[in-house]
């Protein structure tokens, strides 16, 4: 996971409070005053960690991945879902898979674990502190639980024979912590440097390509899961505009892989996705005049 962002660019992109929001519903959902969401809370959050259709997202891309991993354990795949060192997004050549035994590769936060007690924190409008993240990161029991659909992901890819690899952003420092945590929402087993890579393994490098390639180099990688396209390849850094990146994720050779290899699960809340502003969300020409407005 990736924190880029505070509740400030979210407003950019003309996400209203959750009280302009519901004024706006034609349904509103009673809410005690006790259980009220703060003034200036961000409907994302709620979406995100307290909805049934997230649930739902989620839910589906587990069972999307599943279904998909059954048919390359039937028939082994010549090449892994892991783009080659330094290969272009486009035409990109992957690692083979020659023999090697099977695995699947999942981030962590926000795809495996949800982090309620920090996300908690940022619905009530606070901006993301790394300091605070990093005191997360060493010290989160018990305020964190499983994707839905995560546990019975694994579990079924452990009974199809594949080992379940975790590549997670959060700091190597904490690697004994994050283990544990995998471990007690029955996630793991996750051990360090083999079936758990953090950021500062393998290469030292904040991108996950270093950490993939390694994976890569013992298993057949037959499927990959995250939030943020990062999860997937470091080249979707490279590009210089929201609309240059989307294209390429929606256009080009890459768009054949979701669902068959890389699986996406919905994160609105933070990330890579919360980039530019309402120009490049809404383009000039798609605008719409409302000329009828008042007659």
């Amino acid at each position: 996971m990736t924190k880029t962002i505070d509740t400030s660019t979210l407003r950019r992109f003309g996400v209203l409070p959750l009280a302009a929001l519901a004024a706006c519903s034609q349904t509103p959902v009673p809410m005690s005053a006790n259980n009220a969401p703060p003034a200036g809370a961000i409907p994302a959050n709620f979406q995100f960690y307290g909805s049934a259709e997230a649930g739902a997202l989620s839910q589906q891309a587990f069972h999307a991945l599943i279904a998909f991993a059954k048919t390359r354990v039937d028939k082994r795949p010549k090449d892994s879902v892991v783009l080659a060192a330094g290969a272009p997004l486009v035409k990109g050549d992957f690692i083979p898979c020659g023999d090697k035994p099977f695995a699947v590769v999942f981030d962590v936060d926000e795809t495996m674990v949800r982090n309620l007690g920090i996300e908690a924190r940022a619905a009530r409008g606070e901006a993301f502190d790394t300091a605070r993240w990093n005191r997360w990161m060493a010290d989160n029991k018990g305020a964190v639980d499983a994707m839905p659909g995560a546990g019975h992901a694994v579990e079924d890819l452990r009974k199809l024979g594949v080992t379940v690899i975790f590549n997670t952003n959060r700091s190597n420092q904490y690697a004994v912590q994050t283990a544990a945590m995998l471990d007690a929402l029955k996630l793991g087993p996750a051990v360090h440097n083999e079936t758990l890579f953090l950021q500062g393994d393998v290469d030292g490098k904040t991108g996950k390509d270093g950490r993939r390639l390694a994976i890569a180099a013992k298993y057949c990688v037959i499927a990959m899961a995250g939030d943020q396209l990062i999860d997937f390849s470091d080249r979707f850094t490279e590009f210089k505009s929201p609309a240059d990146r989307r294209a390429t994720a929606v256009h080009s050779r890459a768009a054949g892989l979701w669902g068959k290899g890389w699986f996406v699960l919905p994160n609105a809340v933070y990330g890579s996705a919360l980039q530019g502003g309402l120009d490049d969300a809404f383009p000039l020409d798609k605008r719409w005049n409302d000329d009828g407005a008042g007659k």
